[in-house]
């Protein structure tokens, strides 16, 4: 039975606060496995790769077919459906113009003392791309990690995917061609992130590393953080809907499920003002769960993790959204705009009765790549920013100095920095002693 709140019931604050403090993490503490898969990569490059791959996806694989050659690439997208490409290229083609629209202009300015100012955009070098293979298999996510670097100008992009029992699903590899990816190679786990990171023989380390994993796969990208950047730690997918009755139940309780058939680690939540819809959701829910494929793993999610959420009045929604900040907002009532203008933290907010969350998925444009477990109160989800680096351009003449230079000379000083003024000071009166 899903949990069921009533925000106007006597402590329903209590009820809310112990709800939002659950965990949602599977298994032990990984940190020190992970650290140890991280070491031996490190020390060991390929061998270890190859051990790991063993050990943990169930093949023998050698170091000459660790990276995936373009004949087999070209053997996938032959045998692809080709309905599911075409919708792959077609997906690619929203992915692409979005991302290209985000990518910042340079800037140049002089300011009233002389001083010339202004930032410059340039890519990473080289992003490592990580695409979930285990429980499903997502070429989605070869779009939506791969084209904001392209949008952003990245020259090389790398992309991990494991390949359990030493098979590879042929749309991963389609999308990866689709996207323009030059290296793809057949492994997975916190040993891929830290191929990307340090490096192997035959996997070149990267500048950035990307996309979602499993919990080895998040940790993994924690611990290397600083020696390469990152885009977040994710965790289990979630999604928050708000409907009121002028909704089908039917369709809310599938875009509830569109999130809990991830993982049973996954969140679904729904807020409404009508105690009646809610229960025809929760009806609706049941439904779709005797006939749905994955109805194990999304019935864990649900009972274990979901929620329904009444409110006496919708107006009331947006603290409570803002609390929960989810990584997916679904906003399913008459007038979404108004409600989405009282949001402050949403990972992605999907306006009106048909923006189905699963529309972001896969086909509206922005990356499905989003904070997860509260982060939407702090981070966004990825995008061409997340592949540029702003430089800051400053640039003195003789008379700009005169007027700002005495200022940084006197605050050096203050902090006991006194080389520091005396750069400045020595420019102030060249030929003499500062």
């Amino acid at each position: 039975m899903v949990r069921r709140l009533e925000a106007a019931a006597p402590g329903f604050e209590q009820a809310f606060a112990e709800f939002l403090a659950l965990g949602r993490t599977q298994g032990a503490d990984v940190a020190q496995d992970v650290a140890a898969i991280l070491a031996a990569v490190r020390e060991r490059g390929d061998a270890a790769l190859i051990e790991y791959t063993k050990d943990f996806d169930g093949f023998e694989l050698e170091a000459r077919s660790l990276a995936v050659t373009r004949k087999e690439v070209d053997a996938a997208v032959a045998s692809a459906p080709r309905e599911t490409v075409r919708a792959l290229e077609r997906a690619a083609e929203r992915i692409i113009a979005y991302h290209e629209k985000q990518r910042p202009k340079d800037q140049r300015y002089r300011d009233a003392d002389g001083i010339e100012l202004g930032s410059r955009w340039t890519p990473v070098a080289a992003a490592g791309l990580y695409i979930p293979g285990g429980k499903a298999a997502y070429p989605s996510s070869v779009l939506m990690t791969a084209l904001p670097a392209r949008a952003a100008g990245v020259e090389r992009i790398a992309m991990t995917v494991p390949a359990p029992g030493g098979d590879l699903n042929p749309l991963v590899l389609a999308a990866a061609r689709i996207a323009g990816i030059g290296e793809i190679y057949r492994v997975g786990g916190a040993q891929a992130v830290a191929a990307l990171a340090f490096g192997t023989e035959t996997i070149a380390a990267v500048d950035k590393i990307v996309g979602p994993g499993n919990v080895y796969v998040a940790e993994a990208k924690r611990q290397v953080f600083g020696i390469v950047g990152i885009d977040s730690i994710a965790g289990p997918s979630e999604i928050l809907v708000v409907a009121d009755a002028g909704s089908d139940p039917r369709w809310i309780a599938a875009d509830l499920l569109s999130q809990a058939e991830h993982d049973e680690a996954a969140q679904a939540i729904l807020i409404t003002d009508d105690a009646g819809f809610a229960d025809a959701t929760a009806a609706a829910v049941e439904v779709h769960l005797a006939a749905l494929p994955r109805a194990g793993i999304a019935r864990a999610s649900w009972s274990n993790h979901g929620a329904i959420i009444i409110v006496p009045d919708l107006s009331e929604a947006a603290p409570l959204i803002d609390r929960i900040a989810p990584e997916h907002l679904e906003l399913a009532v008459e007038r979404p705009e108004d409600l989405a203008k009282r949001v402050r933290h949403a990972g992605a907010i999907f306006l009106g009765r048909y923006t189905p969350e699963a529309i972001g998925d896969y086909v509206a444009g922005p990356s499905h790549v989003l904070p997860t477990h509260r982060t939407a109160r702090f981070s966004s989800g990825l995008s061409t920013l997340d592949f540029l680096k702003r430089t800051s351009i400053i640039a003195c003449g003789p008379g700009g100095l005169a007027k700002i230079g005495p200022d940084a000379a006197v605050l050096a000083e203050a902090e006991g920095l006194h080389a520091h003024g005396l750069s400045v000071r020595l420019r102030l009166m060249p030929g003499e002693d500062a």
